[in-house]
């Protein structure tokens, strides 16, 4: 193994990606209906590779978990402060029963083994995977008043008791909330996240990549002018509904493509081009002639373009109150194909109010849709690159924030890198719901960002603490570490009968957010989000989170005072 240990002394990196890898496709293997998945398999893996003897700087695991969380916030900013409110309640008191209960769990566990302050203040800090505690409980400790090297050896136990507990903390949450609940709950979180996806969408379709309806609601078609000689343009289009309109888009006479307009008459022989609602098209083709296959020179280019609403015309109407006021030459040739809200499909119902920062896709040419524009807000440019300067500042704040440190007492309460990034993530998530036009992320980027952050934070977390834990097991025997298991799995335990039976949660994939969140649990949130597909855990989770790194920080000098 000396040879390895080089190979890892040398270039690190190769451990963690090897992490990664082994992590991954041991997270595929089903156990009957269990499945570890990547983050827990990539944490096993990484554990396993640290017995060899592998240094990976802390900065490397800051960067990691920064880009996992704010891209994370970042997705979720939007839902995320329409959500709060009074409906958050459940979501504070979720995680004050966790800290009560992992409060006294640890203090109940110390007292029944005999352990000092340090120990259980250690165990506190690993088992709840809350590495804060480390700082108050020490500091807490240097407090009590006791000689030079009394302290020292009880700060010291806090690291060893951390360590032995550490890597069960994050994979029992894992356990809890991924395993466990959906069994407790007897639905999975895939099917109650769509669920809730649905619910949000109220009734609007959404199809997936590579999904189109097998009868589009806009076609095309082109007819040889019979049955319409004689009429104009206007007299033909005007039968239409506003509900299912159709525009004819070419002329062509004698071979030739002529000028259209309303009132140019159409002769027998024309070929024309319709374009609209399938029943507007359907509807009128009885009334215009035979349908051709294909016609030289009527080929045409449609687009799809998104817009953001700003217009002062626009927001806070109704549909039908836009529809009403919209005049038809300004409507002419242009098809609301659907709104957007946050990223959320709206349904386009005649009461359906629109609010600034709202997106309509509209189809037609391009000609006619920057003429309509103008009047709507501002055109979203289709683009698959990373604003960089917008998400490298938004990093950025997050970790200034994550500086901050506010001290009641002898107490430091801070959100820390992870509390800041994600604090960051989601304000900059809202306000690039408002503004479209600048901060741009792909779906794909944000995906590379959460999976990477993610695996790689827990990977590098393995590889540190592995050979340290799994020597303190070998030599201090298993008691610290199957207490620490106790103080990982019980808390969770009650805080998820507490969250069903009185808290009244009904949905397992909105329950596993709050429930890893309270916990500060990343790796289970992470394993959460790839069951439910959507990103439906993350608000319950921002919040319990967020709450989570203040109260299960201030346990630090608890444990110290009463254990």
């Amino acid at each position: 193994m000396v040879w390895l240990h080089e190979i890892f002394r040398q270039s690190p990196e190769i451990a963690l990606f090897l992490s990664l890898a082994g992590g991954y496709a041991i997270g595929k293997v089903q156990f009957g209906k269990f499945q570890l998945g990547g983050v827990a398999g990539s944490l096993l893996v990484a554990v396993l590779i640290s017995q060899v003897g592998v240094s990976v700087d802390n900065g490397v695991k800051s960067v990691l978990f920064a880009l996992f969380i704010y891209a994370v916030g970042f997705e979720s900013g939007p839902q995320f402060f329409r959500s709060l409110g009074r409906q958050s309640l459940r979501e504070i008191a979720m995680a004050v029963v966790l800290a009560l209960s992992g409060l006294l769990t640890v203090i109940v566990l110390a007292r029944m083994f005999g352990l000092d302050k340090g120990l259980a203040a250690g165990i506190a800090a690993g088992g709840l995977t809350q590495s804060a505690i480390i700082g108050t409980a020490s500091a807490a400790i240097g407090k009590l008043g006791l000689a030079a090297d009394e302290v020292q050896r009880l700060q010291g136990n806090v690291a060893v008791g951390y360590a032995v507990t550490y890597i069960f903390g994050s994979f029992g949450a894992i356990i809890v909330c991924v395993n466990i609940l959906p069994k407790f709950m007897g639905r999975s979180i895939r099917d109650d996240a769509m669920k809730a996806e649905a619910e949000l969408l109220a009734g609007a379709q959404v199809f997936g990549p590579g999904e189109v309806p097998a009868a589009p609601d806009l076609v095309g078609r082109i007819y040889r002018v019979t049955t319409a000689a004689g009429k104009t343009i206007a007299q033909i289009e005007g039968p239409t509904t506003k509900d299912a309109p159709m525009t004819i888009e070419r002329v062509k006479r004698a071979g030739a493509l002529i000028g259209v307009q309303p009132d140019l008459r159409l002769e027998s022989g024309d070929v024309i081009l319709v374009v609209g609602r399938r029943a507007g098209v359907v509807s009128s083709a009885q009334g215009i002639g035979p349908e051709l296959q294909s016609s030289d020179g009527m080929d045409l280019v449609i687009v799809t373009r998104d817009i953001t609403i700003n217009s002062p015309a626009l927001v806070g109407k109704t549909v039908a109150e836009i529809r009403a006021a919209t005049a038809d030459d300004l409507r002419h040739g242009i098809y609301v194909t659907g709104i957007k809200r946050a990223d959320k499909p709206l349904p386009l119902l005649p009461d359906t109010r629109i609010e600034a920062g709202d997106v309509v896709s509209l189809y037609g040419t391009d000609q006619d849709l920057q003429r309509v524009a103008k009047s709507i807000g501002t055109v979203i440019v289709p683009s698959d690159k990373t604003d960089f300067v917008f998400h490298g500042l938004g990093i950025v704040a997050g970790l200034l924030i994550g500086l901050a440190v506010i001290r009641i007492d002898s107490i430091p309460l801070t959100l820390g890198s992870g509390g800041g990034a994600l604090l960051s993530g989601l304000l900059f998530g809202w306000y690039r719901s408002r503004n479209l036009a600048i901060g741009n992320m792909p779906t794909a980027a944000s995906t590379l960002l959460r999976d990477l952050g993610l695996a790689g934070f827990v990977a590098v977390v393995g590889l540190q603490s592995g050979l340290q834990a799994v020597q303190t097991i070998a030599t201090s025997g298993l008691s610290i570490f199957l207490i620490g298991m106790v103080v990982t799995i019980l808390p969770l335990l009650i805080t998820m009968v507490f969250g069903r039976y009185v808290l009244k949660y009904e949905n397992t994939a909105i329950f596993a957010g709050a429930l890893s969140g309270s916990r500060s649990a990343n790796p289970a949130f992470g394993e959460i989000l790839d069951k439910a597909g959507n990103t439906i855990p993350t608000t319950p989770f921002a919040i319990t989170y967020a709450l989570a790194n203040v109260f299960l920080t201030l346990l630090g000098p608890l444990v110290v005072a009463f254990a």
